[in-house]
């Protein structure tokens, strides 16, 4: 203060007008003094600036103290702070505002605790853009975390993105950064103004918890409300949580929503419109569950959402946030559950974005060997600084919480996995004892799977994880990583080669199919056939397979035949449902024209009612993670490429055989084991005319007879159409 007491240091106010106070509240706003309260404002362009009270009388008029907008006063008489209005005026032109400076704050001690702590489970609550009815006026709480700022101010179309209106008031045991700004609402675009501990000014940046973002190539934040969605899908959310996720068919239909359908003039759909078609087209082909890839927002199309920017905001490409949680709430009344690829392994280097967010590394690690991806071009977030893994961890709960998402699949979790992933030698940096386990990337993904089963029963979690690490998905108290589920890179990659081989080789590589027998247990798998084999010239599923239209096909579907029967939950991407024949390309929308033809068509029915005969019949996915829901009857055939085994489910569900022949030479009289005798229907054929077949089989059924064969009491003696799979149901009659 100056020696007159109330009046602000001239250091002070030249601090306020650089935009370069570290603490604003010291400064503006109401402060009492012994002579009185006073109230100082900077409001820019205003030539003069009146104090109103809650009548709208004028209390005192301010004195304009700097041309650049800088008022103060005082209040004789008056001690506490009071809910007042100020009033401006330039020339003829009269406005009123509320005073920022006149707010006490929204956080609260708790808050800095527990994202120092790393603990915050509901960090989404009050970090952000929030709007709010705060000491009984309107407006929006604004709140970031930047601890080696010298000043942060909040910058958008509300205040003519001039950083000296909204200077953050800093909370010094936490680098939280937060101010009440009066009078503005949802729709409000902002940024956040950062200096830098150097005293530099950083690129203006979108804010990190921002829940709604601009349309690219736009990057500002947008202020929306996320906790006031109408839900209607109570009985889904309430059934979710029964049964063990494990013992439940999923069958997971993995779409890109920019190119599953296209609208004319190629415009995106809309989440509204993907609530009617992608919903109804999903449930009408039996699948239980639509896994998106990536909805937060990302500033690059060709990055397909996996180099994501705002993590808390659905991309504005297709609509507002209440229309992604629209999208939701119908496919849960459809019956459809709804998974989230979700990428917490790196993040872009835009400078809009978390790089370097308050002119140091913050969210990424400092040391490059630990903080750079060589192969994406992106940084590795600090999952040892404990605020960085409370961020990620929020914004995983943050989607099952407010967008009701039934489950998470983490993208890349074997880049975290390991320190040299990627890396030549002396590109790494290995712990003290010259291990390369990311030991604490590990510790996040253990903390992030027990905090999404402890806090949302039913959810699930999934990784893609291409190596070995053993216990992936096994529990973290049993030494686990903690996930659900594992993506079966092995056998997708196995069966996929098998599948791309002239009919007439598959004899000297059949085991390419069993291989994965030998581990199918090891983990609670997925068996994923899924974008990353659709691109980057790898073709389709149908433009890997040899031969001409009709055995290309017709392999095709025993293809999905096998896969549907082998142990293990289901994952197909859009096209492949269908056989499309063009290599994905996410620019445009699938082709859905070939439908017209039959070939295409009868992929489509096959897919469909395998999808329906796995959700229907227990044995095909009770028992998909145990070893006890599976035998072998044919595993050695490899002069005929014949394959035969049993699925069982529980002791009151049929046990169903699947015999595959992957020749396009029948097998007649062909003999199978069978673990009792009598009637066995055939449920499935890939070679039924409905799907494009010869229409070759058993007629419906066959009987088999108490002749023991492959170490099972009964047999049958079968026929098993060219490059086909048959479902054999044991007749509970």
């Amino acid at each position: 203060m100056t020696k007159d007491g109330w009046r602000a240091d001239e250091a002070d106010v030249e601090a306020i007008l650089g935009a370069r106070h570290g603490d604003p509240f010291a400064v503006l706003g109401p402060h009492a003094t012994a002579e009185g309260l006073a109230v100082r404002a900077f409001v820019p362009d205003a030539e003069e600036v009146s104090v109103l009270g809650a009548d709208g009388r004028a209390l005192a008029k301010l004195e304009r103290r700097r041309p650049e907008g800088f008022f103060e006063g005082l209040l004789r008489g008056r001690q506490a702070p009071f809910a007042y209005t100020l009033e401006a005026a330039k020339g003829a032109a009269v406005w009123r505002l509320r005073d920022p400076y006149a707010f006490s704050p929204v956080l609260g001690a708790l808050d800095d605790h527990l994202l120092v702590e790393g603990t915050h489970r509901e960090l989404y609550a009050r970090l952000g853009a929030h709007p709010m009815l705060h000491e009984g006026v309107g407006g929006v709480s604004f709140a970031v975390w930047a601890p080696e700022a010298r000043r942060v101010s909040v910058v958008g179309d509300f205040n003519f993105w001039d950083g000296r209106r909204h200077q953050m008031r800093k909370r010094i045991d936490s680098g939280l950064w937060e101010i009440f700004a009066p009078d503005i609402g949802e729709g409000a675009v902002y940024k956040y103004e950062i200096t830098g501990p150097d005293g530099s000014l950083q690129p203006l940046k979108a804010d990190p918890f921002g829940f709604g973002a601009e349309l690219r190539p736009s990057t500002a934040s947008v202020v929306v409300r996320t906790d006031n969605f109408a839900w209607g899908d109570g009985a889904f959310m309430a059934a979710r949580g029964m049964g063990d996720p494990r013992r439940l068919p999923m069958s997971i239909y993995e779409v890109h929503l920019g190119s599953w359908r296209r609208a004319e003039a190629n415009r995106f759909l809309t989440y509204d419109e993907f609530a009617d078609a992608l919903v109804d087209y999903a449930a009408e082909m039996g699948f239980t569950h639509l896994e998106l890839m990536p909805v937060s927002e990302h500033p690059l199309d060709a990055s397909w959402g996996y180099q994501p920017i705002g993590l808390f905001a659905p991309t504005r490409r297709f609509g507002e946030p209440a229309g992604f949680a629209r999208l939701v709430d119908r496919a849960h009344r459809a019956g459809l559950a709804v998974i989230l690829d979700w990428v917490p392994a790196h993040f872009p280097t835009d400078q809009h974005g978390l790089v370097r967010f308050d002119g140091a590394p913050l969210y990424e690690h400092p040391d490059p060997r630990r903080g750079f991806h060589p192969d994406w071009n992106t940084a590795i977030y600090d999952y040892g600084r404990r605020e960085v893994a409370n961020v990620l961890a929020a914004n995983a709960l943050y989607w099952l919480d407010r967008y009701h998402v039934d489950g998470l699949r983490v993208d890349a979790v074997a880049s975290m996995l390991y320190l040299d992933y990627s890396r030549r030698p002396g590109e790494w940096a290995p712990n003290p004892d010259g291990s390369n386990d990311n030991r604490d990337a590990i510790g996040f993904l253990r903390r992030f799977n027990e905090l999404a089963y402890g806090l949302h029963p039913g959810a699930i979690t999934i990784a893609e994880e291409s190596t070995a690490w053993s216990g992936v998905s096994r529990p973290v108290d049993a030494g686990g990583l903690g996930f659900g589920f594992k993506w079966n890179m092995g056998w997708m990659h196995d069966t996929l080669a098998y599948l791309g081989r002239e009919a007439v080789h598959r004899r000297w590589h059949h085991h390419e199919m069993t291989f994965g027998l030998l581990y199918a247990f090891a983990e609670n798998f997925v068996l994923p056939i899924s974008h990353d084999e659709v691109v980057h010239g790898k073709g389709t599923v149908i433009g890997r397979v040899k031969g001409d239209e009709w055995q290309r096909f017709a392999t095709v579907r025993a293809y999905y035949g096998f896969m549907w029967g082998h142990p293990g939950k289901k994952l197909l991407f859009m096209g492949q449902d269908f056989g499309q024949t063009e290599e994905w390309n996410f620019d445009r929308s699938l082709d859905w024209h070939l439908l017209q033809y039959d070939f295409h068509r009868g992929v489509r029915n096959l897919v469909r009612d395998l999808n329906r005969l796995y959700r229907s019949e227990g044995a095909l996915h009770r028992r998909d993670c145990e070893g006890e829901g599976f035998r072998w009857i044919v595993a050695d055939d490899e002069a005929q490429s014949v394959y035969a085994w049993l699925r069982f489910g529980e002791a009151d569900e049929p046990p169903v055989a699947v015999v595959c022949n992957f020749t396009p030479v029948p097998r007649a009289f062909y003999r199978i084991g069978l673990p009792r005798g009598g009637v066995w229907r055939e449920i499935l054929n890939s070679d039924a005319r409905s799907y494009g077949g010869s229409g070759m089989g058993n007629l419906g059924a066959v009987v088999a007879s108490e002749t023991p064969a492959h170490g099972l009491g009964a047999s049958a003696e079968i026929t098993i159409p060219p490059l086909a799979t048959l479902y054999l149901r044991a007749d509970s009659g």
